[in-house]
C-alpha cells in the first residue's frame, strides 16, 4: 500500500474519534438540554426562580467534543509522520476511542436531565449532581489519556 493511503486512512481513524465523540456529545446536550427546559417551565408554572445553574448540566456533554478533537490532533500528528505504516491501529484508536468519549457525553447528558429535574424541584444537591457528572466525564479523559499514552509507546 502507498504511503498516502497509508496516511488517509490512519486520518480516518483520526475523524472517526473527532466525529463518535461530538456525536455523543450532541446526544448527550439533546437529553439534557429539553429535561432543563422542563424543569423550567415546572419553576415557571408554580411561581418559582428558575434556577439558571441548570445550563450546567445542559452544556457538560459538550466537553468531550473537546476530547475527540485532541485525540484527533494527536492522531493527524502521529499520520503525518515520515515513515508511518500503522493505519489499522489508528482506525481501531480513532473508532473505538471516539465510541467510548461519545458514550461518556450521552450518559453524561441523561444524568444532566435528571439533575436539572432535581434541581429545580429542590433546589438542593448541585455540589452533588455536579460530582456524578464529573465521574462521568473521567471516563472520557481516561480513553484521551491511555489512548494517547499508547501512541507514545509506538502503536
Amino acid at each position: 500500500m502507498d504511503a498516502d493511503t497509508v496516511a488517509t486512512l490512519g486520518r480516518l481513524g483520526a475523524a472517526a474519534a473527532f466525529g463518535l465523540s461530538a456525536l455523543g456529545s450532541a446526544l448527550g446536550t439533546g437529553a439534557a438540554g429539553p429535561a432543563a427546559i422542563g424543569a423550567w417551565k415546572k419553576c415557571f408554572a408554580q411561581n418559582k426562580a428558575a434556577p439558571f445553574i441548570l445550563t450546567v448540566f445542559a452544556g457538560a456533554p459538550m466537553s468531550q467534543t473537546i476530547y475527540g478533537m485532541i485525540l484527533m490532533n494527536q492522531m493527524t500528528e502521529l499520520c503525518n509522520a515520515a515513515g508511518f505504516a500503522n493505519w489499522g491501529a489508528m482506525l481501531g484508536a480513532g473508532l473505538f476511542g471516539g465510541l467510548a468519549i461519545g458514550a461518556s457525553a450521552w450518559w453524561q447528558g441523561k444524568a444532566g436531565a435528571a439533575a436539572s429535574d432535581a434541581l429545580a424541584e429542590t433546589g438542593k444537591g448541585f455540589g452533588n449532581y455536579l460530582m456524578v457528572l464529573g465521574i462521568i466525564e473521567t471516563i472520557a479523559l481516561f480513553v484521551l489519556v491511555f489512548v494517547g499514552a499508547v501512541f507514545k509507546t509506538g502503536a
